[in-house]
């Protein structure tokens, strides 16, 4: 797994030289946002608040590895199988839309659970 190489962040007054000395003793580099520039973080800020009502305000993480399983685990939910309307509702990695059903009745749904059932996922039964 890759190491950690830079913190991204803003100018606010809440972080001090003692916060920015912790991530220094860890040998990584501090970028501050440029000054007066408050949409400079709205990707970062977007993918923070998505993970936090999708994932994070519903599970209790109990160490860093389990942290990085449910993040791993949500990303692969994010990019293979959660519709995104700027994409037409299709997921990152999907090329093109699902063939549609039209007789549901001879076709059965299986529904895989994630992260205990907190994330649930659809597919068509072979």
């Amino acid at each position: 797994m890759e190491a950690l190489r830079f913190l991204l962040r803003d100018r606010d007054g809440n972080y001090s030289r003692t916060f920015d000395a912790v991530f220094h003793a860890d040998d990584l580099r501090i970028i501050k946002s440029a000054p007066q520039a408050p949409r400079m973080n709205t990707y970062c800020e977007r993918v923070i608040g998505t993970l936090r009502h999708e994932l994070l305000d519903h599970i209790l993480i109990t160490g860093e590895s389990h942290a990085r399983y449910v993040l791993k685990t949500y990303e692969d939910h994010y990019n293979r199988h959660r519709p995104h309307q700027a994409r037409d509702q299709l997921p990152p990695e999907a090329q093109q839309h699902p063939v549609a059903v039209h007789d549901l009745d001879t076709q059965r749904v299986l529904r895989t659970r994630i992260l205990g059932g907190l994330i649930n996922e659809y597919r068509q039964a072979a």
